[in-house]
């Protein structure tokens, strides 16, 4: 696998991204990955919204609900690489990073990249690593460079990490740190499908596994494309001052020991604008940061003790939040 150092540079672009290519292109792979996952339009959607923003998703939730299957599916409908780790106590952080590997031919050490080079990584049952391998995987997600032996190796673009952990059979596990937990743009759920959904899938992959045939309908050079345009939307003061209220209001909330960080403005940000993008629209609106709220803002928030016993939840504080925190009101900023 080539692999490019931080000093690389990128091929300029073919065709410029507009908004009429981007919502064209986002409901394009929409439609491709829902053949396969059935019945999660809004979690698909939000999926593809983190990609766009670069970001990294952790999913909570039980075996077998097609986190594997989104992965792959998102994979494959833009052209792009995707890996499976299982992640258990005895990995290392060479087994998901890689590690330099004696040449006894040459007798030098080379680099062998580990399976995070890849544009989707599914990091399964993360919180069944240590957290020496944790901090590893998640130091990658930041930086988005691995470095080993004094060099430094560029991960491919897009790179997005789908991070899974069961929310049963904790025994033996290693919960991820808050300050970890900040590091993902979003935490999903897939769910259990409904009862229709789940006949078609059963009987879609009876004789073969419908992910086998599923095809691409955009390139990697497209949703780079559509990486970069994401960010040149426009956002009025207004709407980022919401923005910042909405996080800050979460610090204040009396349930709540822990509020978001500034990271959760700027990711709000972001994932706003790819929302607003995939509607046709160059202007971001309250509804978008809005519809993304919970998804950026819940692993981020922490309960103190007395709201806990008082049966208190997250998901309560922010609708607190977002009941306190009034819109902007203007033309544009309203639907």
């Amino acid at each position: 696998m080539a692999v490019a150092t931080a000093r690389s540079t990128r091929a300029p672009r073919q065709q410029r991204m507009n908004a009429e290519r981007f919502t064209k292109s986002f409901q394009l792979i929409t439609d491709n990955v829902e053949t396969v996952i059935k019945g999660k339009s809004d979690v698909v959607r939000l999926a593809l919204v983190a990609i766009m923003c670069e970001g990294h998703i952790l999913f909570e939730d039980v075996p077998g609900t097609g986190k594997s299957m989104l992965a792959r599916a998102i994979g494959q409908s833009m052209q792009a690489t995707s890996t499976r780790v299982q992640c258990t106590p005895d990995m290392l952080p060479g087994d998901i990073t890689g590690s330099s590997i004696l040449d006894q031919k040459r007798g030098v050490f080379e680099f062998r990249p580990g399976p995070i080079f890849t544009n989707i990584l599914l990091a399964d049952e993360i919180n069944r690593a240590t957290p020496k391998t944790q901090s590893a995987l998640l130091e990658a997600m930041a930086e988005r460079r691995v470095s080993a032996d004094g060099i430094t190796y560029d991960l491919p673009r897009p790179f997005v990490v789908l991070a899974t952990q069961n929310p049963v059979e904790q025994a033996g596990t290693f919960p991820l740190p808050e300050a970890q937990l900040d590091r993902f743009l979003f935490k999903l759920s897939m769910g259990y499908m409904a009862r229709e959904h789940e006949f078609e899938v059963m009987f879609d992959n009876a004789a073969q596994l419908s992910i086998e045939v599923l095809g691409s309908v955009v390139s990697t050079e497209d949703v780079q494309a559509m990486i970069d345009y994401a960010t040149t939307l426009e956002v009025t003061p207004e709407i980022g001052y919401y923005i910042v209220d909405l996080v800050q209001a979460s610090r204040m909330d009396p349930a709540v020991a822990m509020g978001a960080s500034p990271r959760a403005s700027i990711a709000l940000l972001r994932a706003s604008r790819v929302l607003a993008a995939s509607d046709g629209r160059e202007h971001v609106y309250p509804d978008d940061v809005r519809t993304v709220l919970t998804a950026v803002m819940a692993h981020r928030l922490i309960l103190n003790p007395d709201a806990m016993l008082r049966g208190d939840t997250v998901e309560a504080a922010l609708e607190r939040i977002t009941s306190t925190v009034k819109p902007p009101l203007s033309s544009r900023s309203g639907r």
